[in-house]
C-alpha cells in the first residue's frame, strides 16, 4: 500500500509498523504532527500530551524499562529540556526499544535558536539515524527499534524542517505487533547510584565499538559511484539538495546512520575521489571527522556555518551563480509580519499594557511573543520556555536594590507555558520573595503550535476526558496570595488589574481568561463562554473622524483608507470590542454576526 506522508506523518507510521505501545511528546514545530498522527492509531498506541519535553521523555524512558516499544518527539529547543534524563538512559540502556525524534530546524523558521542536535547523539554516546525523505523516515524508525534492542541504547532520529513537512510516496506495510518484554528487576542496570553508574559508564564505551562496527557495515551508510573528480558526503536532507546541484557529475557518500560516523567508509570514499565537499547544515560534524581522518575537504570554510544549505546557497558557494529566477518589482512586495488574530484574546493586555512606562515586560516562547511588534511594544525579552516568570524574577530582584527602583518587572506567558516549565519559575518568585507581576495568558489551549490540548483543557490528546486543572488554585498552590482572574477583552478590567498590581508588594498573578478565537469549544467552554463571538463589530462611516485609534489596536480586520480618510472593519471580525472600547467618538457599533 503506497501513501503520500509528510515526513512526520511517515514517523508516525514507522512507529505504528514497528510495534510501538506508548508515545509522548510536547508540540512544537517542527515536530508537532509527529505525535498528532501516532495518537490516530489509538486502537494499538497509547499517546499522550505532556507538559514539557522532560516529562515526555522519562515517561517514554519508563515504558521502556516496562517492556514496551516507546517513542518521544520534540523540537531541537525541547531536547535541551529532556537532556537530564537522556544522558541517564544512556547509561542503563533499554528494555523495550526507546527512540527519540529530534526535529531541527535550520533557518530558525519559528524557533528562538538554531541548534545542530547531532551534537547530543555524540554527547550522550548513543546510535543515531539521519533520514533523507518520507520513505527513510519511515524505514529508518522502524529499524531504529530493531538498533535499540539489538545494542541495548536509546536511539536519536534526528529530522529537520524540510524533511519534516516535505511530501513523497511511501510504501506502507503492516503492523508488526511486537510483543511487550518481560520486565526484570535489575538494579545494577537500572539504578544510576555511583557503584552501578561506573560500570555502565564502561559498558557505553563497549556499546560504542560495536556501534562503529554497524556503522561501517550497514547499507545505511552507502557510496554511490560516479565521476570520481568530485565526491560529496552528506546526511539527511542535505542529501537530496546535493544531488539536484551536481547530479551525476559526483559520487556520493550518503550517510543515514550517523553516530558512530563510519570511519572505514569515510576514509575508502575520500581516498578515491580528487575533491571532498561535506555538505551539511548547521556544525562541521561529519567535516571534522573527515578532517580528523586527515582528508582535506570543502566544508564550512565554503558554505554557509548557518541557515539551511538549499540546492541555490550551495550552487552559489561552489560555482558562484544561481538558477534564474522569477524576477519582480520588490517595492510591490506587501511585507506581511506575523501578527496576532483578530478576536486573539492577548491583544486587548497588549494594547494596555503596552502604553505603559517605566516596566520592563518580561516574555517567553508562544504566539503572545509578538507583543513585542508594533503597534504594541509591549515585551523587552525572552529566554525560553517558562523563563519570564524567573528571568522577570531576577530583574525585579536587582531593580529592589536600588532606591528608588527604577521600574517594575511583569512576567507574561501562556497557560501551556506555565504548565511547561513556568510552575517551577513561580515557586522561585514565592519562595525568594520579589513583587514581580506575572500575567499568565489563558487562552484554553496551546495555540502557537495549532491548538493542542494541555492540561488545563479537560481533554487528552487522544479525546479522552479528563480532570481540568484549575490555573488560579495552582497558582495559589504555589504560595501566591494575590491573584486576579480577568477578561482581557475588558480594557478597563485590564486597567484595573495592573494598578492592583502596581499597588502591592508582594509577588501577584494576573490571570487573563478567554479563548483562543481559533480555538474548536470544548463543551464546557461553550457553555462557560456563551455568547462568544455570535456578533461582530461595525463603523459608522458618518461617525468615523479617521483618528485611527482602532487601527492602533493592531487587529488585522481594521483597515484605514487614506483616500476616504476612514477606518473600516472586515468580514474577519468576531466581535471582540476591543476596537469599540478605544473610538472615541462611538463610531463602532456591534451587530449580529
Amino acid at each position: 500500500m503506497k501513501k503520500l506522508l509528510t515526513g512526520n506523518e511517515a514517523i508516525a507510521r514507522g512507529a505504528y509498523e514497528a510495534g510501538v505501545k506508548y508515545a509522548s511528546a510536547y508540540p512544537g514545530t517542527p515536530s508537532t504532527e509527529i505525535l498528532e498522527n501516532i495518537a490516530t492509531y489509538q486502537d494499538d498506541i497509547l499517546a499522550e500530551w505532556a507538559p514539557n519535553e522532560k516529562v515526555a521523555l522519562e515517561a517514554v524512558i519508563g515504558a521502556s524499562v516496562a517492556g514496551a516499544r516507546s517513542i518521544a518527539s520534540m523540537k531541537h529547543v525541547g531536547v535541551n529540556v529532556a537532556a537530564d534524563p537522556l544522558f541517564t538512559y544512556a547509561y542503563t540502556g533499554v528494555n523495550g526499544g526507546m527512540v527519540l525524534v529530534t526535529a531541527d530546524e535550520p533557518g530558525q523558521h519559528s524557533s528562538q535558536n538554531e541548534q545542530d542536535n547531532r551534537n547530543y547523539a555524540k554527547f550522550a554516546k548513543i546510535a543515531m539515524l539521519e533520514p533523507t525523505d518520507s520513505q527513510e523516515a519511515k524505514d529508518m524508525t522502524k529499524l531504529a527499534f530493531e538498533i535499540s534492542e539489538k545494542y541495548d541504547t536509546p536511539v536519536l532520529l534526528r529530522v529537520t524542517t524540510r524533511v519534516c513537512h516535505s511530501k513523497a510516496i511511501v510504501e506502507c506495510e503492516d503492523r508488526n505487533e511486537v510483543e511487550i518484554k518481560t520486565y526484570v528487576k535489575n538494579t545494577k542496570k537500572y539504578l544510576t547510584v555511583p557503584m552501578h553508574a561506573r560500570i555502565l559508564r564502561l559498558k557505553v564505551e563497549e556499546r560504542l565499538q560495536a556501534l562503529k562496527k554497524f556503522s561501517n557495515e550497514t547499507n545505511l551508510n552507502y557510496i554511490e559511484w560516479n565521476d570520481t573528480k568530485i565526491g560529496i558526503i552528506a546526511s539527511g536532507g542535505c542529501c537530496s539538495y546535493a544531488k539536484e546541484v551536481f547530479g551525476n557529475t559526483a559520487s556520493y557518500l550518503k550517510l543515514g546512520f550517523t553516530h558512530p560516523l563510519p570511519d572505514e567508509k569515510i576514509k575508502e570514499f575520500c581516498s578515491k575521489v580528487e575533491k571532498v565537499y561535506v555538505i551539511e547544515e548547521n556544525d562541521p560534524y561529519i567535516e571534522e571527522q573527515v578532517r580528523i581522518l586527515g582528508f582535506n575537504c570543502f566544508g564550512k570554510d565554503l558554505f554557509p556555518f548557518c541557515g539551511e544549505l538549499t540546492p541555490d546557497v550551495i550552487r552559489k558557494a561552489v560555482f558562484g551563480k544561481e538558477n534564474p529566477a522569477l524576477d519582480c518589482d520588490q517595492d510591490k512586495v506587501v511585507p506581511r509580519p506575523p501578527t496576532l488574530c483578530a478576536g486573539c484574546p492577548h491583544r486587548g493586555f497588549f494594547y494596555t499594557i503596552g502604553k505603559r512606562k517605566n516596566l520592563l515586560i518580561s516574555g517567553d516562547i508562544g504566539c503572545y511573543t509578538l507583543g513585542f511588534a508594533e503597534p504594541y511594544n509591549a515585551m523587552d525579552y525572552n529566554i525560553c520556555m517558562g523563563a519570564s516568570i524567573s528571568a522577570g524574577h531576577g530583574a525585579q530582584q536587582v531593580f529592589a536594590m536600588q532606591n528608588p527602583a527604577p521600574m517594575r518587572t511583569v512576567a507574561v506567558l501562556g497557560d501551556s507555558t506555565f504548565f511547561h516549565t513556568g510552575v517551577n519559575s513561580l515557586l522561585h518568585v514565592t519562595y525568594n520573595g520579589s513583587n514581580t507581576i506575572t500575567v499568565i495568558l489563558d487562552n484554553r489551549i496551546t495555540g502557537m503550535t495549532g491548538h493542542q490540548e494541555n492540561p488545563g483543557s479537560g481533554y487528552t490528546l487522544q479525546g479522552k476526558p479528563t480532570k481540568v486543572v484549575d490555573i488560579e488554585k495552582l497558582v495559589r498552590a504555589c504560595g501566591i496570595d494575590q491573584v486576579k482572574v480577568i477578561n482581557p477583552n475588558d480594557l478597563k478590567a485590564v486597567e484595573d488589574a495592573l494598578d492592583w498590581a502596581l499597588s502591592l508588594d508582594e509577588p501577584s498573578v494576573i490571570i487573563t481568561r478567554w479563548p483562543c478565537v481559533l480555538k474548536k469549544f470544548s463543551p464546557e467552554d461553550k457553555e462557560e463562554f456563551k455568547g462568544s463571538f455570535t456578533t461582530r463589530c461595525k463603523i459608522d462611516q458618518d461617525a468615523c473622524i479617521g483618528c485611527t485609534k482602532c487601527v492602533k489596536t493592531g487587529c488585522p480586520a481594521i483597515y484605514f483608507d487614506k483616500a476616504s480618510k476612514k477606518s473600516s472593519i472586515g468580514l474577519d471580525c468576531v466581535g471582540c470590542e476591543v476596537c469599540l472600547q478605544v473610538c472615541p467618538k462611538l463610531a463602532i457599533q456591534k451587530e449580529e454576526a
